[in-house]
């Protein structure tokens, strides 16, 4: 599975900590920006080309997901979501209930990290909790994600 990265200025550190982390666990791994670290950067063009890239593998059957790395976490998957058949979930920390849900329930294929909210720890570990969390493809579950 090709797990695609994107991240803004503010992002950047986190996302390259996470791409250590998942190359290190046998993942292959597609960054999509930012390269460097730029203040002058526009989170939607790395966001967009990340979620396009998810979009282009599931019209060919192929499994891949990403993760997004922000400020807040919260533009980056506007950005994401405005993709068809993308469906980022915004994780910052607390509780990691949500991040399980969002692939029980919602079977999220992009986690969206506010890299200002959350640190490197608590990131790898939503991170691999969240990759480890399979869509519970129940009958109501499947019949939600298909109406949006």
């Amino acid at each position: 599975m090709t797990i695609y990265l994107a991240a803004d200025h503010a992002g950047f550190a986190l996302k390259e900590k996470v791409k250590l982390f998942l190359e290190s666990g046998g993942y292959t791994v597609a960054d999509m920006g930012a390269y460097e670290e730029n203040k002058d950067d526009d989170y939607p063009d790395f966001m967009s080309a990340a979620a396009q890239a998810i979009a282009n593998d599931l019209i060919r059957g192929i499994d891949s997901k990403g993760i997004i790395f922000g400020g807040s976490g919260q533009g980056e998957a506007m950005a994401a979501n405005r993709i068809d058949g993308v469906r980022a979930a915004v994780y910052y920390g607390g509780p990691t209930d949500i991040v399980i849900l969002s692939r029980q329930h919602n079977d999220a294929n992009i986690l969206s990290l506010g890299a200002r909210f959350v640190s490197g720890d608590e990131a790898l570990a939503a991170v691999k909790l969240w990759l480890e969390t399979p869509f519970s493809n129940e009958e109501r579950h499947r019949r939600r994600i298909l109406k949006f």
